[in-house]
């Protein structure tokens, strides 16, 4: 199992207090205590900016990237070296008469498949997601593993290596988190449920995603541009990674902007009852749309430089530390790195952004905030049990996957030596446009567990049976983490006494 084993006094708070909160759910069956009458108040308080600084920092960073991608796409556009940068470059440059026009199709073709496969998952989000999940999930390995040959057929070491590496990591992953697919299914399933029901949330992941169109058309003219110009292979790949780190930002923001949106949706429709509910707010996507755009952009803005990296850090830690098995050595070192990881995850989490968009908090008091009550209650605890956020990550990158595909096997018919930089730079395109689809759904299962913690009643009057199978397996997972530390701390006693023991 991927739970803490290390020695602590607040597992044994931690169930009492999760008891607690079912007890009290289970007393209080009208909904009159907790967030149930908290948030049937009219009157909102004014919010105040949040992050501005970062706010600035991708407002600035957008505008002068995308006046670099239009300089570089323009110089090779219709006409070699159009407006004469390639004096600049001349210690670098080869001899390469490649035009925009012969790459910016290319690019085309990943943002057309892309749209495809996140329009298909939206569409097909009531009736066929639990098979779309499995399929992204037992289907990644193998993909991954193919694209490997094809890269060592055609001769892209480096490559085939890297996608090789990225199998067995994906095969040891999905292996050490069998036993927890199920539940992990389980709160997935109920977060389609739940989303199904708000046509309007649909739409503000397909307007979403015509806007990543559109910043995506103006990133894959610069990128056209620099792959057809005359700069060795090393300066294109370092002028490619600036700009697909700048993508995957812009990419990041967008996603959780929609996350935030979404996220305020699915806590009112929780709190009030369905979003049928005579107390519902008026306007309440709009108001949770302003929110997102103006007053909170700042905290998603600052939140998306890090979040990613440090949830997929933690998965595959996690998944790592229960397999290592009694190494003591090796279980130092990865214990160490899980800590640190830990410490880093109370600052940059995606609970974050449900907090965001319920109380306009900055990012930093809202991912601490969200932990820390994580913590108290012990529902942490079901968190780390469950492997939603990684089960959505496959379909996101097998999306990526397929679209990189598509745009790399026209590269190859068309321009062979290229097939890696833009195949490589599609698959990002693709995974951004996937991702605004599956957040949806990862929204959903962020406000489900935040409602939970601070008031079960609420999952409860949505789904008993649900409230029923959640609290019963975060009362299984805290008696084994109970259980581990009573373990840890007799083997630690045994230890001392043995040493104790030993003559001088």
């Amino acid at each position: 199992m991927s739970d803490s084993l290390s020695p602590s006094s607040d597992d044994s708070a931690s169930i009492a207090s999760a008891d607690q909160n079912v007890g009290r759910s289970r007393r209080n069956g009208d909904g009159s205590h907790g967030l149930g009458r908290s948030h049937t108040v009219t009157t909102e308080p004014l919010r105040h900016w949040r992050d501005v600084f970062w706010l600035t920092v991708f407002i600035v960073h957008l505008i002068g990237l995308g006046l670099i991608l239009a300089v570089l796409g323009l110089n090779r556009f219709r006409k070699t070296d159009r407006l004469k940068i390639d004096r600049f470059t001349t210690r670098l440059s080869e001899n390469s008469k490649g035009l925009t026009e012969n790459y910016w199709p290319l690019y085309a073709v990943a943002g057309g498949v892309g749209t495809f496969l996140g329009w298909a998952w939206l569409l097909l989000l009531g009736s066929r997601a639990n098979q779309m999940m499995k399929v992204s999930v037992h289907i990644l390995t193998t993909y991954l593993a193919v694209i490997s040959v094809l890269c060592f057929w055609g001769e892209q070491f480096f490559w085939g290596v890297a996608f090789a590496i990225g199998a067995a990591l994906q095969f040891l992953y999905v292996i050490s988190v069998m036993d927890r697919l199920p539940f992990s299914m389980l709160v997935l399933q109920k977060a389609v449920k739940l989303v199904w029901n708000l046509p309007e949330v649909m739409r503000v992941a397909y307007a979403f995603m015509l806007v990543m169109l559109l910043w995506m058309a103006i990133w894959s003219f610069g990128a056209s541009g620099v792959v057809a110009s005359s700069i060795g292979d090393s300066g294109r790949w370092w002028l490619l990674v600036v700009f697909s780190v700048s993508l995957f930002w812009t990419g990041a923001v967008l996603c959780n902007t929609v996350h935030v949106i979404v996220s305020g949706i699915v806590f009112l429709v929780l709190i009030h009852g369905g979003p049928e509910a005579a107390s519902m707010p008026p306007n309440s996507l709009m108001k949770s749309l302003r929110y997102a755009v103006t007053t909170s952009f700042g905290s998603i803005c600052y939140g998306s430089l890090f979040t990613a990296a440090i949830r997929a850090l933690r998965w595959e830690i996690r998944g790592f530390r229960s397999k290592i098995g009694n190494n003591e050595c090796l279980l130092c070192c990865v214990d160490f790195l899980f800590h640190l990881v830990e410490t880093l995850v109370r600052f940059f989490n995606k609970y974050a952004y449900v907090q965001i968009a319920v109380y306009g908090k900055s990012f930093n008091h809202s991912a601490r905030d969200a932990w820390e009550l994580f913590q108290s209650t012990g529902v942490e605890a079901l968190i780390a049990y469950d492997c939603s956020g990684a089960v959505l990550l496959m379909g996101t990158i097998l999306g990526g996957l397929i679209t990189g595909t598509c745009s790399g096997v026209w590269t190859w018919f068309r321009n062979s030596d290229r097939v890696i930089m833009v195949g490589s730079t599609a698959m990002l395109m693709g995974m951004i446009l996937v991702g605004l689809a599956m957040v949806v759904v990862e929204s959903a299962v962020t406000s489900i567990y935040i409602c939970y913690a601070e008031d079960p009643l609420l999952i409860h009057r949505w789904d008993a049976e649900f409230f029923n199978q959640m609290s019963e397996t975060l009362h299984q997972r805290l008696q084994y983490r109970s259980a581990r530390v009573r373990e840890v701390l007799s083997q630690n006693r045994l230890d001392g006494h043995t040493q104790e023991s030993i003559p001088v």
